[in-house]
């Protein structure tokens, strides 16, 4: 009897123990959360995260060069936060837990560092609009007066978030009134709209044009000039993984970060 209860509990252990294992990995972060690459322990210790809350216009370069820190740095998982710089800001005034704040515009970022201790904030790269139309433009969209046309179907980002606050300088440097039919919380929403054929055009960054990859057309206008905007970085005072913060802002201040932005069609600061 007791040969046989001994053996039920050496089969029922690690069955117990492998069950556990599974529920473990079914546990996830938040939503808005994605992971680059993957998250192996580092040997001699447990898995490092560094997480990074960054505009949506970043999403393919901040992926990107997470997947080079991770390959640099074995054992540590870069998380990323990617949307609206305006909601990102108030996720981290309110609590949020992250280490980076890359944002689309001085503004937002100016919303955290007054909040909380920041280290200085540093310009790594700028931005400007195009106009997006689909790849056959039905409405025959040419130049941005062409917005204002009240046959045309115009999306446009809120005016709160980095991306609309710019098209809002660019339409009035060019003395134009534009009604959109939709108004988005951030600049992917916003050219999600053109991709899917629901307008005939959108106010986008440049780089989420070249991010579309021929899915729409970008055509380029003077004002734009006028409405650059600064993306800022910066460590955050309470951050989690304070060293991993410094060294992922490095990674995007350096050569190889630089290479990465550009190529992807910002512009240096």
């Amino acid at each position: 009897m007791v040969f046989r209860r001994l053996s039920r509990w050496a089969i029922a252990l690690p069955v117990a123990f492998a069950l556990a294992g599974l529920a473990g990995c079914g546990s996830g972060g938040p939503a808005t959360s994605t992971t680059a690459a993957s998250s192996a322990p580092a040997a001699g210790g447990g898995a490092k995260e560094v997480t990074v809350f960054a505009a949506a216009s970043l999403t393919g370069t901040f992926t990107e060069l997470g997947k080079t820190f991770e390959a640099a740095h074995p054992g540590t998982t870069v998380k990323f936060n990617f949307g609206s710089s305006a909601t990102l800001a108030q996720q981290i005034t309110q609590g949020a837990p992250a280490d980076v704040f890359a944002a689309a515009s001085p503004a937002t970022m100016k919303t955290v560092t007054d909040a909380s201790p920041a280290s200085s904030p540093t310009t790594f790269v700028r931005n400007k609009l195009e106009i997006a139309v689909p790849k056959d433009n039905p409405a025959k969209v040419d130049e941005l007066k062409d917005l204002a046309d009240s046959k045309v179907k115009v999306a446009l980002c809120a005016e709160q978030v980095p991306c609309g606050a710019a098209a809002v300088k660019a339409l009035g440097a060019a003395g134009l009134k534009v009604k959109p039919v939709t108004l988005e919380q951030d600049v992917k929403a916003t050219l999600t709209k053109v991709e899917l054929g629901e307008v005939d055009a959108a106010l986008v960054y440049k780089t989420d044009v070249i991010a579309s990859a021929g899915k729409v057309q970008g055509i380029a206008f003077p004002e734009a000039d006028k409405a650059i905007n600064d993306y800022p970085i910066a460590t955050l005072a309470k951050a989690p993984a304070g060293d991993l913060a410094k060294q992922f802002v490095d990674l995007v201040l350096s050569q190889q970060g630089k290479d990465v932005l550009t190529k992807a069609g910002f512009e240096a600061p």
